[in-house]
């Protein structure tokens, strides 16, 4: 009995489940492209908000602006408040 090439039977069923799939519509794809586009746009304006908050308040760390220095502990003791919230919520 011979066996069947194996590169063969990739093709061939490779062929059967492409016609299988269910492809999305033009609206479809337009939508979900939307979506992609806002959320990377979004997330890309977040990330540079906080690059540039952070970077502020570094520069403010290594001049010694107490004015910053105390931004940033109050920020950082607010979000260990909220973190300690949250945490006891989920139990």
């Amino acid at each position: 009995m011979k066996k069947e090439n194996a590169l063969v039977r990739y093709f061939r069923e490779t062929r059967v489940e492409v016609k299988r799939v269910r492809w999305p519509t033009r609206e479809e794809t337009w939508r979900l492209t939307r979506i992609v586009l806002v959320v990377t746009v979004s997330m890309a304006l977040f990330l540079w908000l906080m690059d540039v908050l952070f970077s502020w308040w570094l520069r403010g760390i290594i001049e010694s602006d107490p004015w910053r220095i105390a931004m940033g502990v109050i920020v950082l003791v607010a979000g260990i408040v909220v973190g300690v919230i949250l945490g006891r919520q989920q139990e």
